[in-house]
């Protein structure tokens, strides 16, 4: 059975039908009961194609990934992102458009989609501070939520963040509270939102003990292994070296443990690291004893979040903005243990070194 023949059947119009089987608010609870019980009974199944005449809508979610010469946003944490959001997608019948395109090819990119209707509405990937896209797609009218934020006016639009500068700020308490000083920060490349609310967490937690940020101890770059490594090794060469780390990725912790080997340090006893976990699905932060200290969250869920956010915009246009601030969870790995050496002011400053 088809839609024309089940609308027939019920007496109903093909668009009350599709609209009553996609729980649109504005289709009574008795109807939407009676069309769902007469689906059910025939044997129908909805056809995306069909759903998308009947209701005006392309039944797709588009998703423009600018490729940069100075990061990559195609990595690992997007493939658990897309995971998440694709489940949604699948059970709502929408597919998934995903334009890979040069930067200067974004705002064109969204320009057409918006115009031949290519799409019902957009994620919006690595918002930058006072991110120009926002204000574009809110010109296109185009239904749209961030995953993160863009720096001011976050009211004004729909977003899924995770609290970066509460995390960040937790971390490095824990690691203070170990009797660490010197603690270098492994951060994100700080035109991206989330990298700097990062750093001001761990800076609000230094200030909140009197010490004073130190340039030497903090790098931003794209978060890849090789950068950890690099900025790791230089940092523990230098005569007052880091005890702690707290880093902004697995991938990039897996550097810096590497550094820390090759310095002929133990991670764990003379140099910490706390690191951001994304929980990826195929890159466990070790098994039952977390190998990583981490601030914990699941990209994988923030991709379904996002998702159903932005299905449930499109549902209902002229709905305000609708936000979601999801808290990590600091899970104690074997990656951290008290500052080595005497505690501070008794003694030799952590990591002072001849």
């Amino acid at each position: 059975m088809n839609l024309k023949e089940l609308s027939a059947l019920l007496g109903l119009s093909q668009t009350t039908v599709s609209r009553a089987l996609n729980d649109y608010p504005e289709v009574s609870e008795t109807t939407r009961k009676r069309v769902k019980a007469a689906a059910l009974a025939n044997n129908y199944t909805p056809n995306p194609r069909a759903k998308g005449l009947a209701t005006g809508r392309s039944m797709a979610i588009g998703h423009v990934i600018p490729i940069s010469t100075q990061h990559e946003m195609v990595n690992p944490i997007f493939a658990d992102f897309i995971a998440g959001a694709g489940e949604v997608y699948a059970g709502a019948d929408h597919d998934l458009l995903m334009s890979v395109v040069p930067d200067v090819d974004e705002e064109r990119t969204y320009r057409n989609l918006a115009a031949r209707g290519s799409v019902d509405g957009v994620i919006v990937h690595g918002p930058r501070a006072d991110d120009s896209r926002i204000a574009l797609l809110k010109k296109l009218g185009l239904p749209f939520v961030v995953h993160g934020r863009a720096g001011a006016d976050e009211d004004s639009y729909s977003w899924v963040d995770v609290n970066n500068r509460r995390s960040f700020q937790r971390a490095t308490e824990f690691l203070l509270q170990l009797g660490h000083r010197r603690i270098a920060l492994i951060n994100g490349l700080e035109g991206m939102d989330f990298a700097n609310r990062r750093r001001a967490g761990y800076e609000a937690a230094l200030a909140a003990r009197a010490i004073a940020p130190d340039a030497a101890l903090m790098a931003s770059d794209e978060m890849t292994e090789e950068f950890g490594y690099r900025t790791a090794r230089d940092m523990l060469a230098r005569d007052a070296a880091p005890t702690a780390f707290v880093v902004s990725s697995m991938l990039t912790a897996i550097g810096v443990r590497r550094a820390i080997g090759d310095a002929g340090l133990c991670m764990g006893r003379e140099v910490s690291v706390v690191i951001h976990d994304d929980v990826l699905s195929y890159l466990r932060n070790g098994g039952d004893i977390p190998l990583f200290t981490a601030v914990r969250s699941s990209v994988h869920l923030a991709g379904r979040l996002c998702a159903r956010m932005l299905l449930d915009l499109i549902a209902s246009p002229g709905a305000p903005p609708a936000r979601r601030l999801l808290e990590t969870e600091l899970v104690i790995g074997q990656s951290t243990g008290p500052v080595p050496g005497p505690a501070p002011g008794n003694g030799p400053a952590p990591g002072d070194r001849g």
